[in-house]
This record gives structure tokens, C-alpha cells and sequence, in this order.
């Protein structure tokens, strides 16, 4: 079962492990149809292995835009992170030495698309075996934000409320971003599609420039990033959540400001026409699922968060919702570390159970 990309790497009675193992677990949009490996882009998408056996390592090619690409995983609990080589194949070794009995490894993409990681498989133990996990989460829960939700430089724990430090992209880690933090407290799968410097529509924001690509041309893509690959569709029917989160409205002020500048402005009224009508996409493609529309606490112009409300009240849909943090635009200078991050979670978590006790979305 396609194999033959690890056999290079195995060492003497080592196991391979296809990325094609029906007993693997992946989570995210992840592109599995290809022939050499499984392709992970999107931040907070992994793979999932239970297994027995005294050390696991993972092979993948890396294909690098910026910064230094880093891979996450959590083994029996524990969080590591490893770095892979800017090009070519890397071999990254996740646990040694281990105990007897079972374990559980989940290797997830830290990142957003300055990388895209190529999984070939795992190589596990001679004395290894593959075990079946446990289900996944019936609750689901989407995401389509910007570096935020992405977990951008989130490990920068002593820069709270400042600006972000001089960095190379290591400090920045999807476990610890509010998505995925708030996703884990209410016990759902997460698909989180976020990419830094995004906004709502081509031409504004910082992804890609001086061609930058918004919100409503990425939403819909499995692999997007234009200096890397071709884009390729992602096909919706594969997951469907109960909730979707709208969190931009941030990057969408570069190059100018013209929601501040004049809130009746043409560009703004354009804005917000666009933004109900990338809205009315979501619905189609999600009919019966509940959206929270919302920025974060980022500072940032209020203008912004008054457009996307004004939408939301003209909408009058009991299946949109507008939500503010306690501190929204106003809680830090930088990127959302950890703490702050994880106080996000915490309200947002909390709205969304209230939504829940009177929607009952996730009565199963």
C-alpha cells in the first residue's frame, strides 16, 4: 500500500506505515487522493495513529514558502515540535524508547500554508502494531479566519498585549490558537481555514501581494497558496459542520483604511455587500448549520465589527449570529498568545453552548 516512499527511510526492521492505512485518522482538508502521500496545508489538520511499540517516526517532503515549517504532535499527552528541512524529504522521529502497551500520537500542521507538508507514513517498531482510535467528534465546527485563527505566533507567552517579536515563524502554533482551543473545550472536530495577513476580497489584505487573494477565492480550496501549487477544489460534501465562525474583517483595512476613513464610503458599502453575499455562500453550501460572525481582539478600527453587525441585523436569520469579545479591537498590539487566546475560548466557548441550549445544534 504505497509503501515504496518509506522503504528509503526504514531503518533495520522498522515497519512502514502507509499514509493510505485505513486505520489512520486525519482530520482537516487534507488532499488524500494523491499518489505519493497525504498533503496538509490548512493549520490544526493532522493525522491520528494508536499503536504499540517502542518508537514511531513520520516521513514527509516539505514544500516551503516562508519561514521555518515546523510540525506539531501529541504523544500519550505530551506536545513536541520538530522543523523540516526548507526542501525535500524530512524524517521526523516522534517518540523513542517507549513503554509497553498501547499509545497515541496525533501529528498536526502548526502552521498555515507558508508550508504545505507531504506525509508519506510512518515508520513504527518491528515489535509495532496499528490499533483502531476512538471516533471522532460528532460535533463539528469551521473556521475561515485569518493569522489569528490560525494560531500565528501564539508561543510568544512573554509578549501579551505588545507587538510581536522578531521571529521566523516558530513561535507560531495552531494548538494553541482560539480555534482550536475552543473547539477542544467543547469536545468538536475542527477544519480551520485560516491563512495570515487574509481578508474578504482579492486585492486587499497581505496574503500573496502584491497579488493578494481574500477570503472569498480561498474559502473553497483544498491547496490554495499560488506560489506553491496549483489550486485544487475542495469537495464540501466530506464534512459538514454545525457551526461555521467568520473571523476576519482585520487585514481587510490594508491598503487603506476605508471603513474608518468613511463608513458610508463606496469601498465600504461594497465591503459589506460582499460580505453578505460570501454569507449567503456559506449558507448554501451549509443550510442548516449556525454562523457566528465576529472579529477579535486585535486591535483594530471599530468601524469594521460595526459593519459586520449591521450585515448580520439586516440578514435577520436566526442562524447568524454576531459576537464580540469583552475586549474586542482593543486587547493587544500583536498576535494572540496562549493566555489570551485561551480567555478568547473561554467566552466564545460559552456563547457557543448558549446558542446550543436554544438552537439544541448539537442534540444528536
Amino acid at each position: 500500500m504505497h509503501t515504496e516512499y518509506l522503504q528509503p527511510y526504514a531503518l533495520a526492521g522498522e515497519r512502514p506505515v502507509s499514509w493510505q492505512e485505513s486505520r489512520l485518522q486525519y482530520c482537516g482538508r487534507i488532499d488524500r487522493d494523491r499518489e505519493d502521500g497525504a498533503l496538509m496545508v490548512y493549520p490544526a489538520s493532522f493525522v491520528r495513529i494508536r499503536f504499540t511499540g517502542s518508537s514511531i517516526r513520520a516521513v514527509f517532503t516539505n514544500i516551503r514558502s516562508y519561514w521555518t515549517s515546523c510540525m506539531g504532535w501529541l504523544l500519550d499527552g505530551q506536545q513536541y515540535r520538530g522543523d523540516l528541512a526548507d526542501e525535500g524529504e524530512t524524517v521526523l522521529t516522534l517518540g523513542e524508547n517507549l513503554g509497553e502497551g498501547e499509545h497515541e500520537l496525533c501529528l498536526f500542521k502548526r502552521m498555515d500554508s507558508c508550508h504545505m507538508a507531504l506525509f508519506h507514513g510512518f515508520l513504527l517498531a518491528a515489535d509495532g502494531q496499528v490499533l483502531t482510535p476512538e471516533p471522532l467528534p460528532e460535533r463539528k465546527m469551521e473556521v475561515f479566519g485569518d493569522s489569528v485563527s490560525a494560531g500565528e505566533v501564539s508561543e510568544a507567552v512573554d509578549y501579551c498585549g505588545q507587538p510581536d517579536p522578531e521571529h521566523n515563524g516558530e513561535y507560531s502554533n495552531s494548538y494553541y490558537s482560539y480555534a482550536w482551543i475552543t473547539a477542544r473545550k467543547l469536545g468538536a472536530q475542527l477544519h480551520d481555514i485560516a491563512q495570515g495577513g487574509i481578508a474578504l476580497q482579492n486585492g486587499e489584505g497581505y496574503f500573496n501581494e502584491p497579488k493578494a487573494r481574500g477570503m472569498e477565492w480561498m474559502y473553497d480550496k483544498m491547496q490554495y497558496h499560488p506560489n506553491l501549487c496549483q489550486p485544487k477544489s475542495w469537495d464540501f460534501s466530506l464534512y459538514t459542520p454545525q457551526v461555521v465562525i467568520l473571523a476576519f474583517g482585520q487585514n481587510d483595512s490594508h491598503p487603506t483604511d476605508y471603513m474608518a476613513q468613511d463608513y458610508d464610503s463606496e469601498a465600504s458599502r461594497h465591503w459589506r455587500a460582499a460580505y453578505s453575499g460570501f454569507l449567503d455562500t456559506l449558507k448554501g453550501i451549509y443550510p442548516d448549520a449556525h454562523f457566528i460572525c465576529k472579529t477579535t481582539i486585535l486591535e483594530h478600527d471599530k468601524s469594521w465589527d460595526r459593519a459586520i453587525r449591521q450585515v448580520v441585523e439586516e440578514k435577520a436569520d436566526a442562524r447568524i449570529h454576531y459576537f464580540a469579545y469583552s475586549n474586542n479591537s482593543t486587547g493587544t498590539k500583536g498576535h494572540i498568545r496562549r493566555p489570551e487566546a485561551e480567555r478568547m475560548a473561554e467566552e466564545l466557548g460559552s456563547y457557543i453552548e448558549q446558542l446550543n441550549e436554544t438552537y439544541g445544534f448539537w442534540n444528536f
